[in-house]
């Protein structure tokens, strides 16, 4: 047991916590005077000598400008000025109820109480009334002017008066009304979906009704289902669409080679994952008879296949891409498509659409060429399978030296990347054993190794070849539109952010004249995955830079150092492929594309990718925090990876899961949150918590409805 030293509070220490909680009381209250007598019972004083210091501590607040004196005594929270803007944007709530306004081309978001979020809910726009506070600009929500959505998931709370629904998502700041003749025969604790009928002006909860029931929580089957619902992705395909896939025909393949470009006696093979059942890319090597190397990306002809307009091509635009959870994936298109007719299985004929290059001895591309072609698949090889050839392992008289001299050049290629500032993103994956019934059974990282680099390369390759044939301008050639993938610079205030973080656990970005930031932060992550911590420092890094999106709009692609770069490899996942090569074969026929709606199409296709990632990333949430139910009590060693106002967020040594050390269970209470040195500080004492530092914790609680570990920190003995 630990010994603790009851520490009696001095009067600094006593006025210093009063202080911080006084503010507070003001920043959650705005339009309320207080006078001294208002905040003593506020904050539950009823010692004399407290609440007498009470009054000496509004008098030293107004006089240094946090608070205003209104008269009799009270004050107000201190406004530099009334109303001073509106402004529309979207409102992103947290977990305690507050909220901020995010408004595009802003740098600074408008901070909103919880009590003046309206009727708004998670990512709803809004109009604001703004206000500037010592700085700070603060915010009301006066109108929604547009729900984000008007679905929701949650789980039903009946009780013998009312029945609510509570949402999944934490960042809904409200609960459900759900009258008994909208409940549809939902039982107490049941998943469902819930949808927003009204929210009456004198009500604090908005009215819903159930839409579907989902099941009870802690069925796999169930959570993924409630996951894709909560982020907008149909588990199933409209009948329409099933119909019109299955009544595809595969294509006359002696009929079709009159109009493309014949592979099929050129040795071809795939490099995938051991569990993949879409292939979308090939790849084809032959030697030249002038002695250079020529390559063949192959990707799978989905436009064949899916035409403009059909159902299939609107199921496809409105879905994204495909999405994948921990156990599962929800591809774009129907599996007799995704799986079979597009699908570059072995031993199988199929119609591609290939970027191919002709390389000489030193690996640079001599001459290039796109079009429709037509492929056999020689051989299937997984990521391991390649690694144990490239490795030297392993011995294939046909396939080896092909390998080996393929990842030769993808390594030529990489090395000139990286020395023109490319980013070596270079992450790794939370990656589960389940067992047959979709139960975590263990963690694994995924690593990423010289046979995943051998695709890469060659996928990045053909993208910015691509993009760079469409939209490279041309002399008197009008530019095609195109889908470009764009990545913006690095904000300077993120890499600002970066540099302390990284300080924290004992990294410093050292810039190298005349090379990019990128050149610098890939030093970092090769020392990171040297120490065994690119886990937490990657994505660290990732986050600092901007986030890449689509857009007709080519701004060039930062964190791959390209001018032009397009999606091109991947239709079968991702429908921005799809509309590159649609725009590619338009170019190729001489023909225009109908571009009136392109730039709508490259947002919303960002947007579901965005939604995609949330989805996975929930995912895998619930399957750590799956993990983790039954080591309730069990202690670890961890990282600290996140410090906020309400705790430290630590990331367990031996099973990668992330739980939260919430402040009141942090020794005697006595902390908070320093945001200049973004540390947890003690007000008794020279304690504190910062990132990256080592910590044992014990699992408090495991939470599977809300995804969520909490953490308490490891009694020890204290000197």
């Amino acid at each position: 047991m630990s010994k603790k030293r009851n520490k009696r509070k001095t009067p600094a220490t006593l006025k210093k916590k009063l202080i911080q909680k006084t503010l507070k009381v003001f920043d959650h209250n705005p339009d309320t005077a207080f006078n001294y007598k208002d905040m003593s019972k506020a904050l539950g004083l009823a010692n004399g000598s407290e609440r007498k210091l009470m009054n000496t501590i509004l008098i030293e607040l107004e006089g240094n400008d946090w608070i205003r004196h209104v008269g009799s005594g009270k004050y107000k929270a201190n406004y530099a000025g009334q109303e001073q803007e509106e402004l529309i944007g979207k409102i992103d709530f947290n977990s305690r109820g507050s909220a901020y306004l995010i408004v595009e081309g802003r740098e600074d978001d408008v901070y909103i109480h919880s009590s003046n979020t309206g009727k708004a809910l998670q990512k709803d726009t809004v109009r604001v009334s703004v206000s500037e506070r010592k700085g700070k600009l603060e915010g009301k929500v006066i109108e929604v002017v547009q729900r984000n959505r008007t679905e929701f998931i949650g789980t039903v709370d009946k009780s013998s008066r009312a029945v609510f629904v509570r949402p999944d998502d934490k960042n809904m700041p409200v609960d459900f009304f759900i009258d008994r003749g909208h409940l549809h025969g939902a039982k107490d604790g049941e998943k469902v979906k819930v949808k927003l009928l009204t929210w009456p002006s004198n009500n604090k909860s908005p009215f819903g009704a159930v839409l579907d029931r989902l099941g009870m929580p802690g069925n796999i089957d169930v959570e993924m289902n409630s996951i894709l619902s909560e982020f907008g992705f149909p588990y199933e395909f409209p009948k329409q669409v099933e119909k019109e896939a299955n009544n595809i025909e595969e294509a006359n393949y002696d009929e079709v080679v009159k109009d493309r470009r014949d592979f099929r006696d050129i040795l071809t093979f795939t490099i995938d994952p051991v569990d993949a059942k879409d292939f979308d890319d090939a790849l084809s090597y032959q030697k030249l008879e002038n002695g250079n190397i020529e390559i063949g990306i192959h990707i799978a002809d989905v436009s064949h296949y899916v035409l403009p307009n059909s159902a299939l091509d609107q199921e496809a635009y409105a879905r994204g891409n495909s999405v994948y959870l921990v156990d599962r994936v929800i591809p774009m298109l129907p599996e007799v498509l995704s799986n079979k007719l597009c699908s570059l299985r072995p031993e199988e004929t199929k119609l591609t659409f290939s970027a191919v290059f002709e390389f000489n001895e030193k690996g640079e591309v001599l001459k290039e060429w796109f079009g429709k072609t037509i492929i056999y698949s020689d051989k299937r090889f997984t990521y391991e399978q390649a690694q144990e050839i490239i490795e030297g392992t392993v011995t294939d008289e046909t396939y080896g030296p092909v390998i080996i001299e393929m990842d030769r050049i993808a390594k030529i290629m990489r090395g000139a990347r990286l020395e023109n500032g490319a980013l070596n993103v270079e992450s790794q994956e939370v990656r589960f054993r389940l067992d047959e019934e979709g139960n975590p059974l263990g963690i694994v990282l995924k690593v990423s190794k010289d046979a995943n680099k051998l695709i890469e390369e060659y996928m990045l390759l053909a993208n910015k070849r691509v993009a760079a044939f469409v939209g490279e301008p041309a002399k008197n050639k009008t530019i095609v539109p195109l889908v470009y993938r764009i990545h913006d610079e690095p904000n300077s205030e993120k890499i600002a952010d970066l540099k302390i973080f990284l300080n924290e656990f004992g990294y410093e970005i050292k810039e190298v004249k005349n090379k990019p930031i990128a050149y610098a932060l890939n030093k970092v992550m090769l020392e990171a995955k040297e120490k065994d911590e690119l886990h937490i420092i990657g994505p660290m890094v990732i986050r600092s830079m901007s986030k890449a999106e689509y857009s007709t709009e080519n701004i060039g692609h930062y964190g791959l150092g390209f001018r032009y770069y397009a999606h091109f490899t991947s239709p079968i996942r991702r429908y921005a492929d799809l509309l590159v090569h649609r725009i590619l074969q338009a170019k190729l026929t001489n023909k225009k594309y109908i571009t009136n709606d392109l730039e709508d199409r490259c947002q919303h296709i960002s947007a579901t990718e965005k939604e995609a990632t949330n989805a996975e990333r929930a995912s895998v949430k619930y399957m750590q925090v799956k993990f983790m139910s039954d080591k309730i009590g069990e202690i670890f060693e961890g990282k600290i990876t996140g410090v906020t106002e309400w705790g430290i967020f630590v990331e367990l040594n031996e099973t990668k899961c992330e739980g939260l050390a919430h402040i009141r269970t942090i020794e005697d209470g006595s902390f908070f949150y320093n945001h200049k040195s973004k540390q947890l500080e003690s007000f008794q004492s020279d304690n504190k918590f910062h990132l990256g530092q080592q910590v044992t914790v014990l699992v408090k609680n495991v939470d599977l409805i809300k995804k969520q570990i909490d953490l308490e920190l490891a009694e020890k003995e204290t000197e």
